[in-house]
């Protein structure tokens, strides 16, 4: 049997099907994709933005607002495209 990784991360590439943060960065932009509303025929989630600053531990929150699943899967698909990488929790 092998190792399995090739199966792992086709798995990975593909959008979660039930609720699961996600957190994307880009110098020092971030980006927070957050499940707020999870039911079978209504899926939203909450996308924050966000700036590390040098001098502050904690980000500055720059913008709120919430969009469909549909909505934010191409949102993080256009970003990955750019240049945007995984990251862990900023805040």
């Amino acid at each position: 049997m092998g190792t399995g990784r090739g199966l792992t991360a086709a798995a990975n590439r593909r959008p979660p099907l039930s609720p699961k943060e996600g957190w994307l960065i880009h110098g020092r932009q971030v980006l927070r994709f957050r499940p707020t509303r999870w039911e079978r025929t209504y899926q939203r989630l909450e996308i924050t933005t966000g700036e590390l600053l040098p001098d502050q531990e904690i980000p500055l929150l720059k913008s709120r607002r919430e969009l469909s699943r549909a909505e934010a899967l191409k949102l993080w698909s256009e970003k990955r495209k750019a240049g945007w990488s995984l990251c862990s929790p900023q805040w």
